[in-house]
């Protein structure tokens, strides 16, 4: 009875599971169809979910009607450089969070939480300003150092976590050996660190990577836009190219899903071991 009883259980786990996998990728998959699609038959009656004719017209567009590989290299510029250059900071930030005890300690914790809080979109006003009187606006620089500003807090919490997980002893044994607190640092808690680094490095790549609001305010001319406000400029008052937008779309895709399946490894060992103190 038991083992009809846990069979059951099981198949039903596997049931629900497939189920929710089919749910989960439908999406990706239409988005996929639709751009393969030629773009008179985007729209018929029934609806096809396979489409009878391949095209790449979508794609062709893409490149033809829009610099669309000029878009991609700017965020692929951008979202690299303000990922890691956050990630570089808030290293050293979690560090001195997680192994030094000052004052202002418990309130400068409490503060990187709050603008966790805070909706992006409030802060457009004074940003643009702010960036307007130091020149930047338009500038793929004052786009970057806005991304480091807003990746650094949640991710110096975030390191923070791992950083209290690595035993102290480790730290000061290479201390003992003669290594300055930087050079245990830089030799002995960072490698020990990768998989957490590598998991706020991707973090960041992809909040940077997937961002519209800033963007779309500080970037205006074609040479300097970023992928999402290349794909909001599809959306018209009176029109919305799905074709493009599709073959935009999957190709926006495609890097971050690589860069995910390349570094699975190192992002589950870094949840885990920040999720877990001992």
């Amino acid at each position: 009875m038991i083992g009809k009883e846990t069979s059951a259980g099981r198949a039903a786990k596997f049931t629900f599971l497939g189920l929710w996998l089919v749910f989960s990728l439908f999406p990706l998959y239409w988005i996929t169809v639709t751009s393969l699609k030629d773009p008179g038959d985007i729209f018929t009656f029934p609806i096809a979910y396979w489409p009878e004719r391949f095209s790449l017209e979508n794609y062709q567009g893409l490149f033809g009607k829009a610099d669309f590989g000029t878009y991609l290299v700017n965020s692929l510029v951008v979202s690299t450089v303000a990922g890691a250059v956050a990630t570089a900071v808030s290293t050293l930030s979690a560090y001195v969070l997680a192994r030094f005890e000052f004052r202002t300690k418990s309130a400068l914790l409490m503060a990187f939480l709050v603008t966790q809080m805070i909706p992006s979109f409030i802060a457009l006003g004074p940003l643009y300003l702010l960036m307007t009187d130091l020149r930047l606006v338009d500038n793929p620089l004052g786009l970057i150092l806005v991304y480091i500003a807003v990746c650094i807090p949640f991710c110096t919490v975030m390191l923070r976590g791992f950083f209290e997980n690595v035993p102290d002893a480790l730290e000061e044994a290479a201390m003992i050996d003669g290594l300055s607190r930087l050079g245990a640092l830089l030799r002995v808690l960072l490698p020990v660190m990768r998989p957490g680094i590598v998991a706020a490095f991707i973090f960041n790549f992809v909040n940077c990577w997937n961002e519209l609001f800033l963007s779309v305010t500080l970037m205006n001319s074609d040479e300097n836009k970023t992928v999402p406000t290349a794909l909001n400029g599809f959306i018209s008052s009176f029109n919305i190219d799905w074709g493009s937008m599709s073959a935009a779309a999957v190709l926006t895709i495609l890097p971050t899903m690589v860069l995910f399946a390349f570094a699975s490894r190192h992002i589950v060992q870094g949840l885990t071991a920040g999720a877990v103190k001992g």
